[in-house]
Order: structure tokens, then sequence, then C-alpha cells
């Protein structure tokens, strides 16, 4: 396994998504050092721990484990859309727009 490309994974994702360590490590049930540990490759995890960062950062456990992408790009946009307040929605839709009009 190779620990520091897993744990390079997991804490991109964690500050895409603006995790700080200590509320990541409170979501995934360890202590904000093991989750460092984990992210600078120290220290290996438990599957239970795996299953719970996958699901919290909304990654599949192959990407997590071997770096291999499957529409994860297209996952996060998502997430952030979900996280998004309900009536801030509209702002997002017109940024979108105004980008993808840009693009012509």
């Amino acid at each position: 396994m190779d620990w520091v490309s897993i744990g390079k994974r997991i804490r991109y994702q964690r500050e895409y998504l603006n995790y700080t360590r200590e509320s990541f490590a409170e979501k995934i049930d360890v202590t904000p050092k093991f989750c460092s540990d984990i992210e600078l490759g120290l220290k290996g995890m438990s599957v239970p721990t795996l299953c719970r960062i996958s699901n919290v950062l909304n990654l599949s456990v192959d990407y997590i484990l071997f770096g291999n992408q499957n529409n994860n790009d297209n996952q996060n946009i998502i997430e952030m859309i979900n996280r998004c307040p309900e009536d801030k929605r509209s702002y997002l839709v017109d940024i979108i727009k105004a980008y993808m009009l840009s693009l012509n």
C-alpha cells in the first residue's frame, strides 16, 4: 500500500470540501492526530475507518486506495451543489450559465 499517496488523496479532498482536520476527524470518529498521521502516510487505517472516510469525502474506496477515478469530478460538483443552501442555488445556476457562455 502506498500510504503517502492515499493520505494525499484524502487530504486533497478534505481541503477541497473545506473541512478542517478537526471537523473531519470528528466526522470519521478519529483523533485529529490520527487523521494527520493518515494524511501524511505515517499510519494506515482500519476498514471501518476507510469506509467512513469514503462516505464523508464522497470518494470511492477504489479511488482512495489506488487513485482510480470514476467520475470523481462529477461527484465533487454534486457534493458542492448539495451542500449549497436551497435559497442560494439560483446563484449557482447564474454562475454556471455565465461560465458556459464565456466558453463560446
